[in-house]
């Protein structure tokens, strides 16, 4: 297999025409691209993944591990990210507002793909996660010790797009078992979704469908009660949170920029906004105004990472960009600590191509 036209993008990270330069760069050899869910028809597409994943299966595409958690080292513009990419419990995850629990998401999922989400959960034998999840480890303990074992590598190779290079190591039950302990620290939550939380989200809704099915000795270790995704320190200097930015098209830019200015603190230029307040709480405020707004006029509110994507893209007609700050990481934790989420779309982990890459699976489903 050819690693560097297996990993992809995950879904929303790459605009459409770097997406297309992407898939002619793939040709026939095989790819976790046939697995993503694209952006415009998903829910027609769920079916058609399902029964790429079992052909790959059929066919031998993917090698069948051993159990066990993967370190991950990511190098990226700013350095290296390190995570591992392991199954949680969703028995410790919640999403209802006021509640706690060990996992809970940061911010609110974005929604639109949440029930082909569902579905594909439903039909495929495969996972392939782009959730990445948060732990605080101050003194840096857990990647310390595991870069300083000689761990089995699974692969080390570049990245497609930009991404940088990726290197996966197998860590071994021992090792496991003193990370996972290492990982919880005092008080609720010990872990946010800081992305992926539809993805989070609809596992959780499938498990629930399934549990009430289900005997004693099922319940413990269904593959229904688990979810793939890669934890990373929040503290790691790799980690970078950036603010997603707002954009309205297909509006009056010259209403829309007096409605928002008159009720949120910003500086213009041209037809992009700054707004100078800072905080985790501004995002959502935004969202506030602008559907206020759009409530009587018209215009499509979207999300774009990147202050430089989003200039392009507000130098077009009829088009109003709103650029938020950067919020602080102790911010991502402090909204689930008491029982709330932040706004959906509030922040992006890294740069644009700098998001997970569907690359490993779990299998929930295949006999």
């Amino acid at each position: 297999m050819e690693f560097e036209k297996w990993a992809v993008p995950a879904p929303g990270r790459l605009d459409a025409s770097r997406r297309k330069e992407l898939l002619q760069g793939l040709g026939d050899s095989p790819s976790a691209e046939r697995f993503a869910l694209p952006e415009e028809g998903a829910e027609e597409a769920v079916g058609r993944i399902a029964e790429e994943m079992y052909s790959a299966l059929e066919d031998e595409w993917m090698e069948k591990l051993r159990r066990g958690p993967i370190l991950v080292e990511r190098e990226l513009y700013k350095g290296v990210r390190y995570g591992i990419v392991a199954a949680i419990d969703l028995e410790a995850y919640t999403h209802v507002r006021g509640e706690t629990s060990p996992i809970m998401p940061a911010q609110e999922g974005d929604g639109r793909f949440f029930r082909a989400m569902c579905a594909l959960r439903e039909r495929a034998p495969l996972e392939f996660p782009h959730t990445v999840i948060f732990f605080k480890d101050k003194k840096k303990k857990i990647f310390s010790r595991l870069l300083a074992e000689d761990l089995e590598l699974l692969y080390d190779f570049e990245l497609t797009a930009g991404g940088g290079r990726i290197k996966g190591s197998y860590i071994s039950e021992p090792f496991a078992s003193w990370a996972l302990s290492e990982m919880h620290s005092r008080g609720e939550p010990c872990f946010v979704v800081g992305e992926g939380v539809d993805e989070i989200d609809a596992a959780k809704a499938h498990w629930e469908g399934v549990k009430g099915s289900l005997c004693k000795e099922e319940l413990q270790s269904h593959p229904a009660r688990f979810a793939l995704a890669e934890l990373c320190d929040i503290n790691d200097e790799g980690v970078e949170i950036f603010p997603m930015h707002r954009i309205v098209c297909d509006t009056d830019p010259e209403r829309l920029i007096s409605f928002f200015s008159e009720r949120m603190a910003c500086k213009r230029d041209g037809n992009i906004l700054t707004v100078t307040k800072s905080g985790a709480d501004i995002a959502g405020r935004c969202d506030e105004i602008l559907e206020e707004f759009l409530r009587e006029r018209e215009g499509k509110l979207d999300y774009v990472r990147g202050a430089g994507i989003l200039r392009e893209k507000a130098a077009a007609r009829g088009t109003v960009g709103i650029l938020l700050n950067r919020i602080e990481k102790e911010d991502i934790f402090s909204a689930p600590a008491h029982g709330r989420t932040l706004a959906k779309n509030t922040f992006t982990v890294g740069r644009s191509q700098e998001g997970r890459y569907l690359l490993e699976a779990r299998e929930i489903g295949y006999d």
